[in-house]
């Protein structure tokens, strides 16, 4: 089966991102409600213990590629889920600092007892005390800023907690081609190519996303994507003293299987980035 639909979106579970599901015009977080990561926190470990996902296969790399951890320096991990990716961290002979909104992430984060490796329940956009009062040799925020309203507060925190010179990767969604609700994928008949539509790009937007479509019974669990355009990702650091060094668009590893429109998926995922990577430093 390939892995586009209808020429649509691509098959497979696949979280590309913590704001994936299915968008819900007509669910709105209420005060009260659960928050979506920690409702599902077993499918998405699930999900990331599961084979080819893009995580293993394209985020985790890279992330560690533009961090490049050391031997006996502490990294912080902000919205850490379930300590995936603070396991390749560690296994680098690094300490890590992890933390979540989500209790029941962190708890299994603890269960992977990683040596040197600490976890904590908190939020992003008001880090807690025990990280603020701690200087770290680099930081990631990996597929969790576009779930995060306040960003700037997410750089102002990690710009005050790294050491200067010291790297802070960031990975979310492509904001230029996977604005939830704003972009698709459509098929020219005449050219025979894959294009992708977008409908809005510079107005920011909070768009809710059902993380549970299909579920009978029970209410439904969402969450929010709060999508912005690159300009204020860049602006938010520049005021927080961070400065980047580097910009990444990672593409999709899949291929699809042969068939009449295999040629132009294949060269659609080549040329449509899924993923936006950023690494700044800490000013001195």
């Amino acid at each position: 089966m390939n892995r586009f639909q209808h020429g649509k979106k691509e098959h497979g579970r696949r979280p590309l991102g913590r704001a994936q599901g299915r968008t819900a015009p007509d669910q709105r977080p209420r005060p009260g409600q659960p928050a979506g990561w920690q409702n599902v926190a077993k499918w998405y470990s699930q999900y990331l213990e599961g084979p080819d996902t893009y995580q293993d296969k394209i985020v985790f790399p890279g992330v560690l590629r533009l961090l490049a951890p050391r031997a006996g320096a502490t990294y912080l991990d902000i919205a850490c889920g379930e300590g995936a990716l603070d396991e390749k961290i560690a296994a680098a002979k690094a300490r890590v600092v992890g933390f979540d909104a989500a209790p029941a992430l962190v708890e299994r984060a603890r269960r992977r007892n990683l040596p040197g490796a600490e976890f904590l329940t908190g939020d992003a956009q008001r880090f807690p005390a025990a990280v603020l009062n701690r200087r770290f040799d680099g930081a990631v925020c990996v597929l969790a800023i576009q779930n995060i309203k306040d960003m700037p507060a997410v750089y102002a925190n990690a710009a005050r907690v790294l050491a200067p010179g010291a790297p802070f990767v960031i990975v979310m969604n492509h904001p230029a081609f996977r604005v939830p609700r704003q972009s698709e994928w459509g098929f020219d008949e005449v050219k025979k190519t894959l294009y992708r539509r977008l409908d809005r790009y510079l107005t920011p937007m909070d768009i809710p996303i059902l993380m549970n479509p299909g579920q009978r019974g029970g209410r439904p669990v969402t969450t929010v994507s709060h999508h912005r355009p690159l300009q204020d990702h860049f602006a938010a650091l520049g005021a927080a003293g961070l400065a980047v060094d580097a910009l990444e668009e990672w593409v999709s590893h899949h291929e699809s299987d042969p068939g009449k429109r295999a040629k132009a998926e294949n060269r659609a995922r080549e040329e449509f980035p899924l993923f936006l990577a950023l690494r700044a430093r800490k000013m001195a």
